[in-house]
């Protein structure tokens, strides 16, 4: 266990090692157990901290928000239009005032390419507090790692040599970012799976995290593919993880990036597709899922689906990160 995790940035999770996230993963299924026990994990008594969110929320949101009370602290939920952001003060001065008013900051900053993982790294510069990323443009590290912490629960057994599909799915709604993917591929690459990645052509992820992909999974002796079809991903797969994610050129035009994407409306998991992975395989989504274009109700509801366990989680591993960075 990793002892010295003290005001570290919690910004991505290839900015970590392995012996830190496996600490984040012990600290999560204690506070899992403590809190189905009913035990109080005050952990953080009289903390507080900064949440600044740029885009909309359910899970993270109320994930930290409960976790920070849960841990005897105070989270402000803060967006940009309700503070001097939203007239142009930089991230540095935003940094450096909040850690002189509290404990932590949170941000999510994840709609436009290149903009929020910056923002962020800049906050985190300039501040003295730990900064914890709710979703980048780059990452969603509270999201994957309480992913790896779902897949440790229904894999007892371990994880090396398991295979995980990570696909594109279609969906009308908007240009999702591109986060969730990519952490997906820089985290279960450097735990010793098989990690395959489906998208149409148009649909590739920022070429520094499939290099990256690529060398961790040699490092970890798993191995890491890119296929442009959804039915090869599936076949023998342990995890399906099919989700939509915009084009990377076009997240400015986005009814651009979504007419494009109509080519593609047969990209949807359904029950057909399961059966192509195998029979103890397990259904994964962040959520909210666009049901009737990413999923079918049969499977989003079926036996295979775990995405409410998985969404539990968000709430364990937030504690955690908070508790062991703050």
């Amino acid at each position: 266990m990793i002892t010295t995790l003290r005001g570290a940035d919690y910004i991505a999770t290839q900015d970590w090692s392995v012996e830190a996230l496996e600490t984040v993963l012990e600290t999560s299924f204690d506070l899992k157990r403590r809190f189905a026990l009913g035990e109080p994990t005050r952990l953080l008594p009289d903390k507080t901290l900064f949440m600044i969110f740029f885009d909309k929320s359910t899970r993270t949101r109320n994930a930290f928000e409960a976790g920070m009370t849960q841990l005897g602290g105070h989270a402000h939920d803060l967006n940009p239009d309700i503070m001097q952001i939203s007239h142009g003060e930089s991230p540095r001065d935003t940094g450096i005032i909040l850690s002189r008013y509290g404990h932590g900051i949170a941000i999510r900053h994840d709609l436009e390419p290149g903009a929020g993982d910056a923002y962020i790294r800049e906050v985190a510069l300039h501040g003295d507090r730990p900064v914890i990323n709710l979703q980048s443009d780059v990452d969603h590290p509270t999201q994957t790692i309480a992913d790896l912490m779902t897949m440790r629960e229904k894999f007892p057994e371990g994880l090396r040599g398991r295979k995980i599909a990570v696909s594109w799915a279609y969906a009308p709604s908007y240009a999702k970012p591109m986060s969730v993917p990519q952490g997906l591929i820089w985290l279960m690459t450097r735990f010793g799976m098989h990690v395959t990645l489906a998208h149409p052509p148009e649909y590739g992820l920022m070429q520094n995290i499939v290099d990256d992909a690529r060398r961790n999974a040699e490092l970890s002796g798993g191995t890491f593919e890119i296929v442009n079809d959804m039915d090869a991903a599936f076949e023998g797969a342990d995890v399906v993880y099919p989700k939509s994610w915009g084009i990377e050129s076009l997240f400015g035009e986005p009814e651009r990036a979504l007419e494009i994407s109509k080519k593609y409306t047969d990209w949807i998991c359904n029950g057909e597709r399961m059966r192509l992975a195998k029979p103890g395989a397990i259904y994964m989504h962040c959520l909210p899922a666009d049901r009737g274009y990413e999923v079918t109700d049969e499977v989003i509801d079926g036996p295979q689906s775990v995405v409410f366990d998985e969404a539990e989680n968000r709430l364990h591993t937030a504690k955690a990160i908070m508790a062991l960075t703050m």
